[in-house]
């Protein structure tokens, strides 16, 4: 078989005989993931080792590299999976998935009997990709000097990929393909993505002869456009990771009429779906995200970037000319990411964290990464395997390596181990099962019956029940549920209400026809929070009582005297589990800093108001704030972080709202005054100021300048504007009826340049109060008429 990976295997493989490593850019279609190895084993006696990211395509590879030579799967070429294995003694090639394969190199780091390790796909940044290849090149580094590396990837961003593997050459076959014809079918107003897509899956069955390949991201789009095109005249194909294998294989062979296969991201690049004229893109894709604040790690739909965008295209013009439509808008187009998100910048890193513990670099620093793994989410992995009891400090513990082997996340191996011993092994299994590979209903219960016939599933919880041992079968599915997740054990906040506090503090919201909407507790297994909702939604969950959840969660719970402002201070004794209220119960004679702290918190909440303020108690405040801006020490700050910085002098023997309302305010500012400075207080900033008419006007510091609202009739003969330690004063000169007529703080540039425009204004509107042509010479007068 000639394809176009072909012509290059002999550079390859003199490129590892020389250098040890390689790095092949190779675009989907061209080989790489069948005749590479298949040429590899053939150039060595050695076995190959091919790592896949998904368990799809490595039994898709080993099925067609087995029937390239003729044979079936488990004789030259084999495969292991998770729950699944063909291999024999005369396996030489051996495709896996990374997943697995870093287990495998946990235990046997030296690889026996390994020659060449294939990493395919290497450009789609898989979490246990990339802590994969950090382990083979720690393992070439250390162990396995003679062990062959072989990098793949799909894209040319291959620089990065070839320094890791030390200089590493970089061989590229060029994909012979077929044009592609690129149509851009943007969603119509309102219209959802399934729509969107099937909308154009009709226009690609009407315009394009041969199979169409639809990309959505996840198994509910896939389910929902199929339900929207249920009248085609075609088979409708899912294709996703849930899948038996018997439903994945159908749906990569040839059938007897024209088929529509609604695929996710497994048909990207490492699969070869036959008969493909037309794809369409949906431009959205399911990855890992990590919502730290409120503990809801899970999938989120995101835009694919552009590089994946082209390889999804690429997909329609490998065996003839075809078309991909793509479900955005083309100007859209330029605004894609270039490339993918790696994971590892945003999935949960716990098991990541359980892996680099149990390879003795628990900050994985020692190693060599693509992307390294950021300290946040790293550092509160290793807290969570804390609790879980799989470290110790930093060290892992037997109880650790025991989940590790276990090929879970943490959180579900220490649910089957735990678990097992509750319930039974099967009973813990089924629900880790269901936990692992998630479900469709919202009702764990309801979803165990429901997979009860579910081949797949039940051949998944056989194997994981074989793993442990345990008590006599109980079943009991929220125990196992609450020993995963413990912190989503979930209380309904009011009666009737579908809204749930979980023990970690997130509240979130059990969705229409559950079927759980008259439970009062919860534990949950899967909460997602969509942008821009108030509360997180409740995708899976079981019943559970008060009584369950301190069994589950004994570490939870708490009894303390809690003291807090709630509009008053509000003492009471609180047994919680988490965040979740169990009972309470008030404080008769509550710890008095308890009762000051609270005292303050609700002083920052309300405000100082809350104190008694007189007319006094503002001005002095005001004139202490002006001295402090303008002389700094030792005139005191009397914002209001610095008064309550001083509580302490003034809090005491306040025990409730009503205290502080009896607390002289003016007290508290005169017990800051700096002596013997205080003296001066009225010299520096004077609460009055007297004007040419013999009038004490009270000057206003508010603005943090003084300033001085007087009649203009009152400063005739006023030459120069009045100071405040050396600060002008601002003067508001009044109309004969108190309205603003002028504002200056430069009084000789006023009379000389300003007065008589103002005077001939007020002359016209107040014809019988005194409006003198030379003011500087006028005498001043409170009056308001002529004498």
């Amino acid at each position: 078989m000639t394809l176009p990976v072909t012509a290059v295997l002999p550079e390859l493989t003199a490129a590892l005989d020389a250098h040890g490593t390689a790095v092949l850019v190779a675009p989907p279609g061209t080989g790489k993931t069948t005749l590479v190895p298949l040429a590899l084993a053939g150039h060595t006696e050695g076995r190959i080792v091919v790592a896949e990211p998904r368990r799809l395509a490595a039994r898709a590879a080993a099925s067609r590299m087995a029937s390239l030579l003729g044979e079936r799967v488990g004789e030259t070429v084999g495969y292991s999976v998770r729950g699944d294995r063909k291999v024999s003694a005369r396996t030489r090639i051996e495709v896996v998935t990374s997943g697995l394969l870093v287990r495998r190199v946990q235990g046997e780091p030296e690889l026996p009997g390994v020659d060449t390790v294939l990493l395919d796909e290497c450009h789609e940044r898989h979490l246990d990709a990339d802590l994969l290849l950090a382990l083979l090149l720690d393992v070439r580094g250390g162990l396995r000097e003679d062990l062959k590396l072989l990098a793949t990837s799909a894209t040319v961003a291959s620089g990065r990929l070839a320094t890791l593997l030390g200089d590493a050459p970089v061989i590229t076959a060029h994909a012979r393909t077929f044009p592609v014809e690129l149509t851009y079918l943007p969603p119509a107003r309102n219209e959802h993505a399934e729509a969107s897509v099937a909308r154009a899956i009709r226009a690609a069955l009407s315009e394009v002869s041969g199979d169409v390949l639809a990309f959505l991201p996840g198994a509910g789009e896939i389910a929902r456009t199929r339900a929207l095109l249920s009248d085609v005249e075609a088979d409708l194909l899912p294709l996703h990771g849930r899948l038996s294998t018997a439903h994945q294989d159908a749906a990569l062979k040839p059938g007897p009429r024209r088929r529509v296969v609604l695929a996710t991201a497994v048909a990207e690049s490492s699969l070869t779906v036959p008969g493909v004229r037309a794809v369409v893109d949906s431009g959205l894709a399911r990855v890992p995200r990590v919502d730290h604040r409120r503990g809801l790690p899970g999938l989120a739909t995101v835009r694919v970037s552009a590089a994946v965008a082209e390889q999804r295209a690429g997909r329609a013009g490998r065996e003839a000319p075809g078309r991909a439509y793509r479900c955005w808008a083309q100007y859209e187009q330029s605004s894609l990411p270039a490339y993918p998100e790696p994971e590892i910048k945003t999935a949960d890193l716990t098991r990541l964290a359980l892996e680099l513990a149990c390879w003795s670099t628990p900050d994985g620093a020692g190693l060599s990464w693509w992307d390294p793994p950021p300290d946040g989410p790293l550092t509160a992995g290793q807290e969570l395997l804390r609790a879980l009891g799989a470290l110790e400090g930093e060290h892992v513990t037997e109880r650790g390596r025991k989940m590790a082997t276990l090929g879970l996340h943490p959180r579900l191996a220490r649910a089957l181990l735990d678990g097992a011993a509750e319930v039974g092994a099967r009973s813990a299994a089924e629900v880790v099962a269901l936990l692992d590979t998630g479900g469709t209903l919202t009702d764990v219960e309801a979803e165990l019956r429901r997979l009860a016939t579910d081949d797949r599933w039940r051949a998944e919880v056989r194997r994981l029940s074989r793993l442990v041992s345990g008590a006599p079968e109980q079943p009991d599915p929220a125990l196992v549920v609450a020993l995963a997740h413990p912190e989503r054990l979930a209380r309904r906040r009011e009666r009737d209400s579908p809204v749930y506090l979980m023990a970690g503090g997130t509240a979130a919201e059990l969705p229409p026809g559950s079927g759980l909407g008259d439970v009062e507790w919860l534990a949950v297994a899967e909460a997602t929070r969509d942008p821009g909702r108030a509360h997180g939604i409740i995708r899976l969950a079981a019943r559970a009582d008060a009584e369950l959840a301190l069994r589950a969660a004994p570490n939870l719970l708490s009894e303390v005297d809690e003291v807090r402002w709630a509009g008053d201070v509000v003492a009471r004794s609180v047994r919680r589990l988490g965040a979740i209220v169990l009972s309470e119960r008030p404080l008769r004679d509550p710890d008095p800093e308890l009762v000051r702290q609270a005292l303050l918190d609700g002083l920052r909440r309300e405000g100082l108001g809350l104190l008694r303020w007189s007319s006094e108690a503002g001005n002095l405040r005001q004139r202490l704030a002006f001295l402090h801006r303008v002389h700094g020490a030792p005139w005191p700050d009397v914002s209001d972080d610095a008064l309550l910085a001083t509580a302490g002098n003034w809090l005491a023997g306040a025990r409730r709202r009503a205290d502080l309302a009896k607390i002289e305010a003016a007290g508290v500012l005169r017990g800051l005054l700096p002596w013997p400075e205080a003296a001066r207080l009225d010299e520096l900033a004077p609460d009055r100021i007297e004007v040419p008419s013999g009038s004490r006007i009270r000057v206003d510091y508010a603005t943090g300048e003084p300033v001085l609202a007087v009649k203009l009739q009152e400063t005739f003969g006023w030459l120069d504007t009045p100071r405040v330690s050396g600060v002008p004063v601002v003067l508001h000169l009044l109309s004969p009826a108190g309205r603003p007529a002028a504002v200056t703080s430069d009084l000789k540039s006023f009379w000389s340049n300003g007065y008589p425009s103002v005077r001939a204004e007020l002359r016209g509107r107040y014809p019988k109060h005194p409006w003198p042509e030379d003011p500087l010479t006028a005498t001043a007068t409170r009056r308001a008429k002529r004498s």
